[in-house]
């Protein structure tokens, strides 16, 4: 893997050629680069807006809490005044660093529902089934606990159980069963719904993001090419051909030729962001900030989802939190030399160590609720922990209807988008929450949690109504970092791309990573982005021959 220089003889040309180009080392970007690469056939130039990897808590569980506003690695993304929200902006975290959000996001590792990706094939995208998408998984997979129906052993991505035990963590899973909810040692086995524990993306102890698990292990390919704080401006096109990515680096322009085809990788905001920019988008919006049309495509950028989460915060009666070994100066650096010498420990909890999926309705085929469980407390994700003994659940819908945008603001790459997610704009979102936190409540009164609770802190046990919980989700809810389906896969007139993840309209043009999504997972997006990038590099190399 070359970085910086694609070669000495290019090292002050401005117009380089390759194979592929692809715009984006994300959490699919370096599945493709790794994958593209492999036979050693092909030339890939992979693009990345943001630094290398180098930043210190990036590779330590907990530190996504330091890295939540940590600009250097993270684009910052704000929402739009959000209506069903009392007009609040919602804090958009996404990764601008090799390994793009796999490399700053909570590590959990979740596939979503069989059903999820069966609706996907009934929406007349062939291939897309369950069945057709599990080879991926497992293909992609190096899982602990050994290969069977569900995972595979021997691939790049280490995925791996927890390596702490909290009395907190294994109790909430119990607590959940008291009140019904099956136990399940699986949520990526023959079925979502229980209670247990997450698996994370990591390998003894250490973050595995995709450029830890797949381009590493490229890195000394003479056919791979890797530029970093290289920010994509628009793709060049001939007629309805895409040919080039123009980028600038260091304040220069350089553009970058494509013989067979230009990757868009960039994420559910900057995939469709450069796709307008580029002149494929909807007309209207395009001539409103001098863009020439190449292509109107009013569905870029359209259908956009996301995932909200409401807390629910309680005062611990233990010392047994996170909170307390934070704000304890000898447990705290107890924690950090545990880390340091065991890769053990606190340092290790992601964001959700037990959790459940469940059904707030029982007339529902699966489950529409997920809980996150945390062993501490926070106001506000990234910011101080709570004085006090404190843990936190969270409700998250894991289906909503709502459905919102993104549209640039200006023809200038580095200016952000608009983002409108359109929270709880439906009765449905709205009421799957206000039962949702009141099933979740059942859950943490039930007798397994008692020997740990004081109190609910938030809302506390004054909210207690429809109107009283639906006003706490407008005043408290935020996104949990889901974002997709603003280049959505279908064949109906708003989908952008096909089901070989080709841009419709455009030749040599594919988008690949969660924008592509037809609908949102019911889970975490990062398994199924890098699913989707590993079955894209086999269509790729396929239509290739």
């Amino acid at each position: 893997m070359n970085e910086k220089t694609p070669s000495a003889a290019n090292r002050f040309v401005d117009v380089l050629e390759f194979d592929y180009v692809v715009v984006g080392a994300g959490s699919a970007g370096c599945v493709l680069a790794n994958r593209l690469s492999a036979d050693g056939r092909h030339s890939v130039l992979l693009l990345e807006a943001g630094p290398r990897d180098t930043n210190l808590w990036i590779h330590v569980p907990l530190g996504y809490g330091k890295l939540f506003k940590e600009k250097t690695v993270n684009w910052m993304y704000q929402t739009e005044p959000e209506p069903e929200l009392n007009g609040r902006q919602v804090f958009q975290p996404r990764g601008k660093v090799l390994g793009g959000s796999s490399s700053i996001n909570g590590l959990l590792y979740v596939r979503g529902q069989h059903e999820d990706y069966d609706r996907w094939r009934q929406r007349g995208n062939a291939g897309w089934g369950y069945d057709d998408v599990l080879p991926y998984f497992k293909k992609a997979e190096n899982q602990q606990r050994g290969a069977d129906k569900y995972h595979g052993t021997g691939g790049p991505l280490p995925v791996s159980d927890w390596r702490h035990a909290d009395p907190l963590s294994e109790a909430f899973v119990v607590a959940a069963t008291e009140t019904g909810i099956p136990a399940n040692p699986d949520f990526n086995g023959a079925t979502q719904e229980g209670a247990g524990f997450f698996q994370t993306t990591t390998r003894r102890g250490r973050r595995a993001s995709t450029a830890f698990s797949y381009l590493r292990p490229a890195k000394n390919r003479g056919n791979l090419y890797v530029e970093t704080d290289a920010l994509a401006q628009r793709i060049l096109l001939e007629g309805r051909r895409a040919r080039a990515v123009e980028f600038k680096q260091g304040g220069r322009l350089r553009t970058a030729r494509a013989r067979k085809e230009i990757l868009v990788s960039s994420g559910a905001y900057n995939s469709p962001q450069l796709l307008q920019l580029s002149g494929i988008g909807p007309a209207e919006l395009l001539r409103q900030h001098g863009i020439e049309v190449v292509l109107d495509a009013p569905g870029v950028g359209s259908d956009l989802q996301d995932h909200m989460q409401v807390r629910l915060i309680t005062r611990c009666a233990q010392r047994v939190t996170l909170n307390d070994i934070v704000n304890h100066p000898v447990r705290r650096v107890m924690a950090g030399l545990q880390y340091a010498a065991l890769r053990k420990g606190p340092l290790t909890i992601a964001a959700g160590t037990s959790g459940a999926f469940f059904k707030t309705n029982p007339r529902l085929a699966t489950p529409d609720i997920q809980i996150h469980f945390l062993p501490f407390s926070t106001d506000r994700m990234g910011e101080k922990l709570h004085s006090f003994s404190g843990f936190s659940a969270s409700v998250c819908q894991l289906r909503p209807e709502s459905r919102g945008s993104l549209r640039i603001k200006s023809a200038d790459p580095t200016v952000p988008p608009e983002i409108r997610i359109n929270y709880l704009a439906t009765e449905t979102d709205r009421a799957a929450f206000i039962e949702g936190i009141r099933i979740l409540r059942k859950i943490l009164a039930a007798p397994a949690l008692k020997p740990y609770t004081l109190e609910e802190v938030d809302p506390g046990p004054k909210v207690v109504s429809d109107e009283e919980l639906l006003a706490y989700c407008r005043r408290t809810g935020s996104t949990v970092y889901h974002p997709t389906s603003t280049c959505r896969m279908g064949s109906d007139p708003l989908a952008v791309v096909d089901q070989r993840l080709r841009v419709r309209g455009i030749e040599g043009l594919r988008v690949v990573d969660a924008s592509i999504m037809p609908d949102l997972m019911s889970g975490n997006t990062n398994a199924p982005t890098i699913m989707i990038a590993e079955k894209a590099s086999d269509m790729i190399l396929q239509d290739a021959r």
